[in-house]
């Protein structure tokens, strides 16, 4: 079965378990609402759970597809609200998919490819029985608000990686992997910044539109949740830019070294071409040159060389080219 957790709800607490494969289990007295979560669920199972909550042949279709951006359908009295997980694998974002089904007197979650159980938000609600006595809707921005916090972690590990990539393009130059994964990581920012678009989209919706079975008390928690979506919206933008830049100044940093490379192999062979010029004219078989049977022509000649290239190498230095 790929029914992690199933219980009736009445009053804010946990009143009892739910079987599938028991129809009395899913009857709900008045006031009462079941919350199940199902891991990528079997086609029986699904059909199980529309036989008995009249769920939409349409939305359970998208269920068991999972290929959803984000969004919010609205079937007669019943939400069907799709949301998008996201968790790092091998230094990559990976991304699932959440469908929730929201009726008066349930909400169903199915979760397609993420590895975030909702074990702990579920023990997080039933400790405040107050919030939960709200019903399916405060549940529902329960579960969108912890599918976003999901994502901060992912922005923190990121950013991490940047800063300590930034530290190493400063020191030296930047190799083929970092190259690499730096362009990796434009690829995985780009697509991560088209997820949260439709996601603040969802949260927006949820918060101003007379939507079924969302009271007009619980749509404030939905502007929480698309702030978070918001500021994790920002922080991708601002590491697009982080990512962009550090590039930049990787190149803009080897470009500076190698100019500097050859200012100086420039200045050296300034200075070596002194020398080489002199010693290439005395080196030429003519009987009649200058100084050539002088007593002292060898020791002037390195003389000049010497402070030639002394001249040529002071000057260059205080340019900054040695």
């Amino acid at each position: 079965m790929s029914v992690v957790a199933a219980y009736v709800y009445s009053d804010g607490r946990r009143v009892r378990a739910v079987d599938l494969a028991d129809p009395q289990s899913l009857a709900m007295a008045p006031g009462e609402f079941a919350w199940i979560g199902l891991v990528e669920p079997a086609d029986d199972e699904l059909l199980i759970l529309q036989r008995r909550f009249g769920l939409h042949p349409l939305a359970v279709e998208d269920a068991q597809n999972a290929r959803q951006m984000p969004k919010v359908d609205v079937y007669g009295d019943q939400l069907f609200v799709t949301a998008r997980t996201a968790h790092l694998q091998d230094e990559k974002i990976g991304y699932g998919e959440t469908d929730i089904f929201v009726g008066p007197d349930h909400i169903i979650t199915v979760r397609h490819g993420s590895a975030r159980s909702h074990t702990e938000l579920r023990e997080q609600l039933e400790a405040a029985p107050g919030q939960l006595r709200h019903g399916v809707d405060y549940v529902l921005h329960a579960v969108l608000d912890y599918i976003v916090d999901g994502y901060f972690p992912i922005i923190d590990a990121i950013e991490e990686e940047m800063l300590e990539m930034e530290r190493s393009a400063l020191d030296a130059f930047l190799n083929r992997a970092e190259i690499t994964r730096i362009f990796g990581l434009r690829r995985d920012l780009m697509r991560f910044g088209r997820i949260l678009g439709p996601m603040e989209e969802v949260a927006s919706r949820l918060e101003h539109h007379d939507l079924p079975c969302v009271d007009a008390d619980v749509r404030p928690y939905f502007r929480d949740v698309r702030d978070h979506v918001r500021r994790v919206a920002s922080r991708v933008e601002g590491l697009r830019e982080v990512v962009t830049s550090v590039f930049e100044a990787s190149s803009l940093l080897e470009q500076q070294r190698q100019g500097a490379i050859t200012r100086r192999l420039a200045a050296w062979a300034a200075i070596l071409a002194v020398p080489t010029a002199i010693a290439g004219v005395y080196g030429m078989n003519f009987d009649v040159m200058p100084e050539l049977h002088w007593k002292y022509g060898y020791f002037a000649t390195i003389v000049v060389i010497a402070l030639a290239c002394l001249f040529l190498y002071t000057r260059f230095k205080r340019a900054g080219w040695l």
